[in-house]
């Protein structure tokens, strides 16, 4: 009986300790999709203290799940290692859905109106729009042009040489 009560106490004990809290932990998750059921305000003010707290900037990707030109957009992050670090140097990425089913019009109605998309918004620390792109002008035949978007994440990012968070 003694060695079973041994034996239970070793498999019991562990479950009864405290999980250690990791940095991921505490940090906000990623939103790397465009989702009608967040909460986009929250995402973006959340973005926005991390981006502060980091000395970054947030870059706001506005679009949807069924529109082409977005996955065109997230694939050059995928397949360009330096347009991936020009942006995750500079910036606090979050994604903010528009779809039939949420346009998420209380956080987009603030900010000047979106004629395509992808949209692109830049935002400083504090949550306020410093900038809205037009992806359509970054665009190259089918795709986007590597070197215009490298050009506005370097004008815009906190890398930029004379640039403010």
């Amino acid at each position: 009986m003694r060695p079973l009560l041994i034996a239970l106490s070793l498999v019991v004990a562990p479950l009864m300790m405290p999980a250690p809290v990791r940095a991921a932990d505490t940090a906000p998750a990623a939103v790397e999709a465009f989702d009608p059921a967040r909460d986009a305000a929250h995402d973006v003010a959340e973005a926005a203290a991390q981006a502060k707290a980091q000395g970054k900037r947030v870059l706001v990707d506005v679009g949807g799940e069924w529109c082409v030109w977005c996955h065109r957009f997230d694939a050059l992050f995928t397949d360009d290692a330096r347009l991936r670090t020009l942006r995750d140097q500079g910036f606090v990425t979050v994604k903010v859905n528009w779809s039939k089913e949420n346009k998420n019009e209380a956080l987009l109605g603030q900010w000047p109106k979106v004629a395509g998309y992808p949209h692109l918004f830049v935002l400083d620390g504090e949550g306020k729009v410093l900038h809205s792109q037009d992806t359509g002008l970054l665009e190259q035949g089918k795709g986007y042009d590597t070197g215009k978007v490298a050009a506005f994440l370097t004008q815009w990012g906190t890398k930029a040489p004379g640039s403010h968070v």
